[in-house]
């Protein structure tokens, strides 16, 4: 998984990249949870999403946001962390030009973000959240949520309650042309330490079913 350096609203962001399978690969934009509590690119959760996309056959990013490893800058509370986000898409479109797809993952913090980003840029198809953290983040702006996507949820979390999930989860589901498909993973604590395994098996078989640039591919 080559390194690379994307040029950021704040200076440079250090990120991962994994070309795919095919040129025209879809791509997915990989977003890691809150900066100012430990959360890096190489979290767990975060590397295993990656995977889980290359696996797939996409063309992965996965980068730190400003101010964490060797990204420059400092936290910014939310808005800033969107626009590195923007900045990362734009880069992985860039080094991608005829990918058939474009999805954004997230986790905690990170799917907070991609949510946001989801609204700004309606190229972005499906979207994975990961313990949205629903009971801190305003969500509201999802109004419309403008793709259907895959939200999975830890039952025993003790940072972001389920109920707080499924209450968002039942709000976005009420809306049109969409569905959100809500998985919620029995025993699975905010950063799925030993259900790590089944957030994936999760993650891919969703990815494996809705992305129809992934479909076309295997059919011809």
């Amino acid at each position: 998984m080559p390194e690379v350096i994307i040029n950021g609203p704040d200076g440079r962001l250090e990120g991962r990249f994994q070309a795919g399978k095919e040129p025209n690969a879809p791509i997915a934009l990989i977003l890691h949870p809150h900066p100012q509590h430990g959360g890096t690119m190489n979290n767990k959760v975060v590397y295993n999403l990656y995977h889980s996309f290359t696996r797939q056959g996409f063309a992965v990013l996965r980068f730190n946001f400003r101010g964490v490893g060797r990204s420059q800058g400092s936290f910014d509370r939310g808005e800033g962390e969107l626009s590195d986000a923007a900045s990362a898409l734009d880069w992985l479109q860039s080094v991608n030009p005829n990918a058939q797809g474009c999805w954004v993952a997230g986790f905690s913090f990170g799917a907070w973000i991609g949510m946001q980003l989801l609204m700004r840029r309606p190229e972005i198809e499906g979207f994975v959240s990961v313990a949205p953290p629903a009971n801190i983040y305003d969500f509201s702006f999802l109004a419309p949520c403008p793709a259907s996507g895959l939200v999975v949820q830890g039952a025993a979390d003790d940072l972001v309650p389920e109920t707080a999930v499924r209450k968002l989860v039942d709000k976005l589901s009420n809306q049109r042309d969409i569905e959100i498909t809500y998985q919620i993973i029995e025993n699975a604590n905010h950063f799925f330490g030993n259900e790590m395994e089944q957030l994936t098996a999760t993650v891919e078989d969703y990815v494996r079913q809705s992305a129809p640039a992934l479909q076309q591919s295997e059919a011809s």
